[in-house]
């Protein structure tokens, strides 16, 4: 996609019902339609498309400050990265879903909520015709880590709308598989040690991947203005949100 194809408006999106602001980042997709992506906490975030509502791994209490998933829209669209509390939530889940709600998980989440629909690294489902999903691996690589993300096991996701390339990196290292990864529009790496990346791993990766757009995110503690430092100079616009 071309730059002049990606703009950024920044705005503040009040959900319906809830009692705080929320950061919300708009770009537009190749055929002109917005994409509004919404900064809720942590590894969670939600992106609203052309009449579409997708939740990004939905947590209540997993990671704070608690969120009250039943005063959000339902959504069309679930994407969960991984098993873990921060992630995986069957009460954010349950407030969210509709009967019709699609619900894409990994097969350990399906062995402990025998619920939703399955994708393996690789995996590619169309949800209709200009929404494709794509599972991509995630997992640790450094020595005395791999415990915490084991390979094959958790997902990233590639989700694209109308064009527009979204990467959902789920918690991870910089992974040779992101080498791979072509075209990217926004990107969303984690950072905090030792359970995903450090700084220097995230920036590797973003070097690696070259989105237009970065949102690190699931950084805790991690000082992460770092980040923009380092990626000063680039051509990755990095836009720090309340991801803590």
């Amino acid at each position: 996609m071309k730059k002049n194809l990606l703009t950024i408006a920044l705005a503040l999106l009040t959900a319906t019902g809830c009692t705080a602001a929320l950061k919300s980042d708009t770009f537009t997709t190749k055929n002109g339609k917005e994409v509004k992506i919404t900064c809720i906490k942590h590894a969670s975030f939600q992106i609203e498309y052309d009449g579409l509502q997708i939740q990004v791994d939905p947590v209540t209490d997993g990671a704070k400050p608690i969120t009250d998933y039943s005063q959000f829209p339902k959504a069309n669209i679930i994407l969960v990265t991984h098993e873990h509390h921060d992630h995986f939530d069957r009460e954010a889940i349950a407030m969210l879903k509709m009967p019709a709600t699609a619900v894409y998980i990994t097969n350990s989440i399906y062995s402990m909520y025998h619920n939703g629909l399955v994708m393996g690294n690789g995996d590619v489902i169309n949800y209709r015709d200009d929404v494709t999903i794509e599972a991509v691996p995630a997992y640790n690589t450094t020595e005395g880590r791999e415990q915490y993300h084991p390979k094959g096991r958790d997902n990233g996701y590639i989700l694209t709308l109308d064009g527009l390339r979204i990467y959902i990196a789920g918690d991870t290292e910089d992974i040779p598989e992101m080498a791979h990864l072509k075209d990217i529009d926004i990107a969303f790496l984690p950072c905090n040690q030792p359970y995903t990346m450090t700084v220097d791993q995230l920036v590797k990766a973003a070097n690696t991947i070259k989105p237009k757009v970065l949102f690190p995110y699931h950084y805790s503690e991690t000082p992460i203005a770092q980040v923009r430092l380092k990626l000063a100079g680039s051509d990755i616009k990095v836009l720090i949100r309340d991801y803590k």
